[in-house]
């Protein structure tokens, strides 16, 4: 079964439960084949922290941490300032692509940075 990194924007609808978190369900709830950038604990803690405290932070982040929490190596840093001279990506976008593409994992998210990038399911947020 492929691996698969959730971005920050798609674990955010997740524990909002907003109208995308259904497509984005499978992905994060599947824990065996669940890679998480340890960028995307900075940013989803940070986001939760601010809009509901602390306290649902660090169950955000608990939660997140059942998957395989992976630290941004050499590699993965050089591939990710790569991509985001190639596709125009921020560095934190470009970082959680680098390491998907390392681990053969399918990104999933809902910012429109990622539309149309192979390896990327893309599902556009719903306003």
């Amino acid at each position: 079964m492929t691996a698969n990194v959730v971005d920050s924007s798609a674990w955010l609808e997740y524990f909002a439960a907003g109208p995308n978190a259904d497509y984005f369900a499978p992905a994060i709830e599947n824990t065996r084949n669940l890679v998480v950038p340890a960028v995307s604990l900075y940013e989803v803690f940070r986001r939760v922290m601010q809009q509901r405290g602390e306290g649902d932070a660090l169950q955000a982040v608990a939660l997140m941490q059942q998957g395989q929490v992976v630290d941004i190596d050499a590699s993965v840093a050089l591939s990710a300032a790569r991509l985001s001279l190639d596709l125009r990506l921020p560095m934190a976008d470009s970082l959680m692509l680098a390491t998907a593409r390392a681990r053969q994992a399918t990104l999933w998210t809902q910012d429109s940075d990622f539309e149309g990038i192979p390896g990327v399911k893309y599902r556009a947020k719903i306003r």
